[in-house]
């Protein structure tokens, strides 16, 4: 009988540690937000490190030939739609806060203001974009 209790306890562990992604079982546990999909993060809040909302993750950009991440697409501004912009932040100036489901952008927002963007009837040529971003955020 022993045996069925101690089975279903480990039965329930493993659909909790299904469901947030973390594992708190003896063997091999893992970190929470160690591996995340691109889905996931879509609408996630981006804030600055005193905590003020810069916007939210709109998407995630792959580069296909090395396979990582280059930059993710947050949205910023505007109000209920209207002037609504969008920026290509590298993916080494995102931080995981994951306590807190967000990102931390270690910039102040008029930074985010003055950076290039676009909208999203109008995006850039990902190869020349490209070089934009980069050049950008090369020295901050």
């Amino acid at each position: 009988m022993d045996t069925k209790i101690d089975e279903k306890a480990k039965e329930q562990l493993f659909e909790n540690d299904n469901l947030s992604g973390e594992n708190k079982g003896p063997l091999l546990p893992n970190q929470k937000g160690r591996y995340l999909t691109a889905s996931s993060l879509e609408g996630d809040k981006v804030v600055n490190p005193g905590g003020e909302h810069l916007g939210e993750m709109k998407e995630v950009m792959l580069d296909m030939e090395s396979g990582r991440i280059d930059y993710y697409v947050i949205e910023f501004g505007g109000f209920l739609g209207l002037g609504v912009k969008y920026f290509a932040i590298p993916f080494r100036l995102l931080k995981l806060d994951a306590p807190n489901k967000r990102f931390v952008f270690e910039q102040a927002k008029e930074i985010l203001e003055k950076a290039p963007g676009f909208d999203m009837d109008h995006w850039p040529d990902t190869n020349l974009h490209f070089d934009d971003v980069h050049s950008y955020w090369r020295f901050i």
